[in-house]
């Protein structure tokens, strides 16, 4: 299943879960009634029949309104993102430039799965009060998600077996599933507030109020049952599907499938001991809870099944294994790309990588074991200093200005400036110490550089945050003009610290055919076609192949170089972010026409895809280069 079809699942799987709801409501609005009749009968006088509509019409509005304000109230508290989740579970965040060796190792897991699939990376949280295996990943985007781990399973698992369970994790951040998992808490925080209800009358409360208080609190179990019953319609098979992709993910069954051998016969197996599990028990990579109806309401399949799933000879024996990759053999695949980024950097240069749009397009949303490769070879590459300055505050946002500073002239002297009166003198000091090293680094690093500092960026305040984004816009203007990689930066980087920031309004279905966005598809389409081609004749005739894809009409004269600006990329790309998934792929395939109309993308045009895509929440994953060729360093247009 590819990102596109997950998309879609998770969200039929929302209708799925609004139906359930609603069918939870309707029965949790009979029993308030009929439980509110009984207690009536039994204590009261003056009653008729079973049918009270008088009753009836009042109970269903207050049981409607209670659930409502009971769901609501929690979907409010997890609109925080992933970290309220981690927060209500005990989890405490991991420190970025942390000594703990076995804290630094997931983080540069965590690192590596993010670079090689193009999101940005997640915060990691550690549950240090957990001795069991497990981990989960939640947030509402990419950009608020975490991925948190059990202190056992830090302790516990090797490296193979922990990058299994966090590309597990990683398959549900990247199919859809964790907004689905926020909405599915706080819908079923709705369904058991009943329970609370019933709890707070039935103190010092006597005669029918007490028998009906009684009730509503059996009917608040009813809520329960129905909450697992949720919860497993959801949750199970998209287990199957993350295990799989876990597996393709990091070209290692035997990595996840020795994680769940150690689950299985560990003494303290998966189970959370958080007072809170219950409520995020469909969240984690195995089931945190104690089995109930010998595991029918378990919202994770068996782990027998699981493990058969991945070993199809497994016979159930628990010292059965499969085997991982050796040292020997991940030094051979380490050294083979260690070599490759050993290659002579002194001259500035792109790679060329033989793609076809449909081959790209298939890549988005995933993670190749070739790109987790490369992006465990690039993370290991950087250089200690710049590795621990991206950990850093001070240092994360000197490396944003040393990306983004020209190594000479007249711009130069203008982003200097600018630095000098809007910086305090310790983050210019580090920007000195930082530039040289920055300037000798490959090109490759530049984004991977970009997506390490991230999470460190994120700890600034709002009012620090202002500055920093104002110092880039103008770093980025100085010399009156944009190119790619500062495309890149603006909307990778700014784009997604203005959404942590809630800086931006939250982005809504506005479109779903492409008549509706014509426009702003010729207006993109134009500019990538000016932008990948050497003459006018080429970029009118890949122009033209790229609007068939959008097939719109007999438009087909492409808009005149002069009038394609930065800007009206810009606002194209903000409006087409508005339109449905299945309209953004319509777009990001007619983008490649343009960008692979030989059959080629170099690195610039690789970064400047990843910016749409991310523009578009549609994560695109690095390329990994092949052959060497020149670079160019072309003008996306005037600012």
């Amino acid at each position: 299943m590819d990102f596109f079809q997950s998309q879609e699942s998770a969200r039929h799987k929302t209708a799925l879960l609004v139906f359930l709801f609603l069918l939870a409501v309707v029965c949790i609005i009979w029993g308030v009634y009929l439980a509110v009749v009984v207690a009536w009968r039994l204590f009261g006088d003056g009653m008729g029949g079973w049918w009270q509509p008088r009753l009836f019409y009042p109970v269903a509005g207050g049981v409607i309104a209670v659930v409502l304000l009971g769901s609501l109230y929690k979907i409010i508290d997890l609109a925080k993102g992933g970290r309220r989740v981690a927060e209500l579970l005990g989890g405490t965040p991991i420190d970025h430039n942390t000594v703990d060796l076995e804290q630094r190792k997931l983080l540069n897991v965590v690192e590596e799965m993010a670079i090689a699939s193009g999101i940005p990376v997640p915060q990691a949280y550690i549950l240090k009060n957990e001795r069991s295996i497990n981990a989960f990943a939640a947030g509402l985007t990419t950009d608020d998600a975490v991925v948190a781990v059990t202190k056992g399973c830090l302790d516990t698992l090797s490296r193979d077996e922990l990058q299994g369970v966090i590309g597990h994790e990683f398959s549900h951040i990247l199919n859809g599933d964790m907004r689905l998992n926020l909405r599915l808490m706080g819908v079923i925080n709705g369904i058991l507030i009943i329970a609370i209800v019933g709890r707070v009358i039935l103190r010092g409360s006597r005669g029918p109020y007490a028998a009906m208080a009684l009730m509503l609190v059996a009917l608040g179990y009813i809520g329960v049952l129905f909450g697992k019953l949720l919860k497993v319609a959801i949750s199970r098979q998209r287990e199957f599907l993350a295990d799989a992709a876990a597996i393709q993910f990091t070209r290692n069954p035997g990595g996840i499938f020795g994680a769940l051998k150690k689950i299985a016969r560990g003494a303290r197996g998966s189970r959370i001991a958080s007072p809170r599990a219950e409520e995020a028990s469909h969240f984690f990579f195995c089931n945190g809870l104690s089995k109930s109806f010998k595991g029918l309401l378990s919202t994770h399949p068996p782990i027998q099944e699981r493990m058969r799933r991945i070993q199809v000879d497994y016979d159930g024996l628990l010292d059965t294994t499969i085997p991982m990759v050796t040292p020997t053999e991940q030094m051979a695949i380490d050294q083979g790309i260690v070599s490759f980024m050993a290659e002579p950097t002194s001259q500035p240069h792109a790679a060329k990588v033989p793609l076809q749009p449909q081959q790209f397009l298939s890549l988005i949303g995933t993670i190749q074991p070739a790109q987790l490769d490369y992006a465990r070879t690039l993370v290991a590459a950087v250089p200690p200093p710049v590795s621990e300055a991206a950990r850093e505050l001070l240092g994360a946002v000197a490396l944003i200005y040393c990306l983004l500073l020209h190594k000479e002239g007249e711009a130069r002297r203008k982003q200097l400036k600018r630095l000098e009166t809007h910086t305090q003198p310790e983050l210019l000091q580090e920007i000195k110490r930082l530039s040289p090293l920055m300037t000798s680094l490959d090109r490759r690093f530049r984004l991977p550089i970009l997506d390490i500092t991230l999470p460190t960026l994120k700890k600034i305040s709002f009012n620090q945050y202002r500055l920093f984004r104002e110092n880039v816009r103008h770093l980025i203007v100085a010399d009156e003009q944009v190119n790619l990689f500062e495309y890149v930066v603006l909307h990778m980087l700014i784009g997604r610290l203005d959404s942590s920031f809630k800086a931006d309004k939250p982005k809504k279905v506005r479109y779903y055919q492409t008549d509706q966005v014509n426009v702003e598809c010729f207006d993109l389409l134009s500019i990538l076609a000016w932008q990948g081609s050497r003459d006018a004749a080429t970029a009118r005739s890949v122009f033209k192949k790229a609007m068939q894809v959008i097939d719109a009409g007999t438009t087909t004269t492409i808009l005149p170089k002069e009038k394609s600006s930065f800007q009206l990329l810009v606002q194209a790309l903000k409006t087409l972010s508005e339109g449905f998934l299945q309209l953004k792929k319509t777009v990001l395939e007619a983008c490649l026409v343009c960008m692979s109309a030989d059959n080629v993308i170099t690195v610039d045009e690789a970064e400047l895809f990843r910016a749409i895509g991310n523009t578009l929440d549609c994560p695109v994953p690095p390329l990994v280069p092949g052959s060497i060729a020149a670079n160019k360093d072309n003008i996306v247009g005037r600012s």
